[in-house]
């Protein structure tokens, strides 16, 4: 006869067994690249002084909504949580990349004070930060993400 300590850990242990295959199921992951076929843009061979750089404004943003422009192709209409009381929207030309709603709920990086610039007759108060590069041929284009525990407005040095 098992001791009650020992039938909790045997039921621990077979939820436990059980928990891998089930995430794994639920896991959805892109194909790994072939690295022979990427290729990146070279560095910049200007530099930038530090102090122009720093006056750059890296924060990290919740995506409350988003949605495609009408009549675009190309953009994205991001709602952002920028840890300020007002919303930030930021257009985005990703769309051929991304549906709308796979990056609600996500964190990303935005670059918060360059001057608002209206594309499609709105105001985006800021630019998303993605890695792009050739692939094969073709470009791809990450949107960069970060853990969803950073808080909304939290600065990257």
């Amino acid at each position: 006869m098992k001791s009650q300590g020992a039938a909790k850990n045997a039921a621990n242990n077979e939820a436990q067994s059980s928990a891998p295959a089930q995430a794994q199921t639920a896991a959805v992951s892109a194909p790994a690249l072939d690295l022979s076929k990427v290729k990146i843009e070279p560095l910049f061979e200007d530099m930038v002084d530090f102090e122009t750089f720093s006056r750059s404004d890296f924060r990290a943003v919740k995506i409350e909504a988003c949605e495609a422009v009408p009549k675009s192709k190309k953009l994205l209409k991001f709602t952002l949580n920028d840890g300020t009381d007002r919303k930030r929207t930021i257009l985005s030309g990703i769309h051929e990349y991304y549906e709308p709603e796979e990056l609600v709920g996500k964190t990303a990086i935005a670059i918060t004070n360059l001057p608002p610039r209206k594309m499609m007759g709105i105001d985006s108060e800021g630019m998303l930060i993605s890695a792009v590069y050739e692939y094969d041929g073709h470009e791809g284009l990450n949107l960069l993400t970060v853990d969803d525990q950073i808080p909304a407005g939290a600065k990257l040095y």
